[in-house]
């Protein structure tokens, strides 16, 4: 269905002149020679304002083709794409949020890479993690190519925590209760835990931890059966035991940094802010894969790069992306922009493999799992958000709030 996508086109239509020239062609770029083919590149955020540096090395490598990087700020990038679906064009190589790549596969407007992994060896699926390169499927087809990865993890304050009898962190449930009340009790406006009941994964983690998915095999909501609400409940307790904050709009730093809350789940980019803004915790903290019941499962986010159907230089495109998903440029870019690589075998170089703060991401990676991948998704994570607040902020029963949302799930499912 692309009913979402079908809805917006008209808005922007009027926009979508300011992308004619967008899919490359043969021309000049710069300096180059006429005749060299271009591949024009949309990154988003960092990314892409950091993206050139590997540009020269890519040209070098491959003579007559060259790299037009256009940098993207995250909150103009959805709508930049909605334009180039409306108009026909778009560039030849995009980078996706994971949780983006259903909706324009499902607007037609992403090609299907399969055939292109026979000649560009990097792209093969088998190079990635399972659940990363799920994210790049959409309908069984193949439309997006893992370039770097996040998950989520346990932040926890080795001193603190070993003061509460759990020098290397909780590993399951019992233990992250045990835990997060004792530190609670520690002192006066402590807790044990910060958790983001309004990340719409929030609730997910933990019901995978538990058994339960949202959705069956055949796309029926399942966000109130026993093994899911048995998760939000447990998830929630925590908040009305008085173990984590009710609120999560706290500086999740500082409250690290001073003790308020020793424990928090959050992603790769974190360990740079605290390095930064609470030097003096060196030696002081750690990172583990999350606490679990039956597993231990944790998000995966990042970023894909796929291939618009617009293009005429799709050959040139999967090279770019073959290099760009070659070990040795994703360690390169690993330095230059912080992500996490996408090729399992990356996590086996020593920059990885014995860096006790980055090494459990990669492991983490083995039991992580992405959001469902139907179009109706982004509305159906503002039920569960809206329920999250609901049970922590005024009370609401859990089974009832879980009814509603799978109620809401049904009609949005049917749209």
């Amino acid at each position: 269905m692309k009913n979402k996508i079908t809805k917006l086109l008209p808005i922007f239509l009027a926009g979508a002149v300011f992308l004619g020239g967008c899919s490359s062609n043969t021309g000049k770029k710069g300096g180059a020679a006429s005749g060299d083919k271009t591949i024009t590149v949309w990154a988003m955020g960092t990314e892409g304002e950091l993206l050139d540096k590997l540009t020269p090395d890519f040209e070098k490598s491959n003579p007559g083709m060259k790299v037009d990087v256009q940098a993207i700020p995250w909150d103009q990038a959805h709508d930049k794409l909605l334009t180039a679906v409306a108009s026909g064009s778009g560039p030849d190589v995009v980078q996706m949020g994971t949780s983006w790549v259903t909706e324009f596969a499902d607007a037609g407007v992403l090609m299907d890479l399969t055939d292109l992994t026979k000649e560009y060896k990097n792209l093969n699926p088998d190079n990635f993690f399972e659940s990363s390169i799920k994210t790049g499927y959409y309908n069984d087809t193949y439309v997006g190519v893992p370039w770097y990865v996040e998950t989520r993890v346990l932040f926890y304050r080795t001193d603190l925590l070993a003061e509460a009898g759990y020098p290397e962190g909780p590993k399951t449930w019992k233990e992250l209760e045990e835990a997060a009340k004792k530190l609670s009790d520690s002192g006066k406006n402590k807790y044990g835990i910060l958790l983001d009941t309004k990340d719409q994964m929030f609730s997910l983690i933990f019901a995978w931890q538990n058994g339960a998915e949202p959705l069956s095999k055949d796309n029926k909501p399942q966000f109130n059966s026993s093994k899911y609400v048995e998760a939000v409940d447990f998830a929630t307790g925590l908040i009305k035991d008085g173990y984590a904050p009710a609120q999560s709009d706290y500086d999740a730093i500082q409250g690290f940094k001073d003790g308020t809350f020793p424990m928090f789940i959050g992603g790769p980019w974190m360990i740079n802010s605290i390095n930064k803004t609470a030097a003096d915790l060196e030696g002081k903290w750690k990172v583990k894969v999350l606490p679990g019941n039956t597993a231990n499962t944790s998000y995966v986010g990042g970023s894909n790069l796929s291939i618009f159907k617009s293009t005429d230089n799709a050959k040139e495109a999967a090279a770019y992306i073959n290099y760009l998903t070659e070990v040795s440029t994703q360690m390169k870019w690993l330095e230059t922009a912080n992500t996490l690589p996408s090729r399992t075998e990356a996590w086996e170089q020593e920059a990885l493999k014995n860096n006790e703060l980055l090494a459990p991401f990669g492991e983490q990676m083995k039991d992580s799992k992405s959001a469902p991948a139907i179009t109706s998704w982004e509305s159906i994570a503002q039920e569960l958000i809206s329920a999250m607040e609901k049970i922590t902020v005024t009370g609401a029963d859990v089974k009832s709030e879980m009814d509603q949302v799978n109620k809401k799930a049904e009609e949005l499912l049917k749209q």
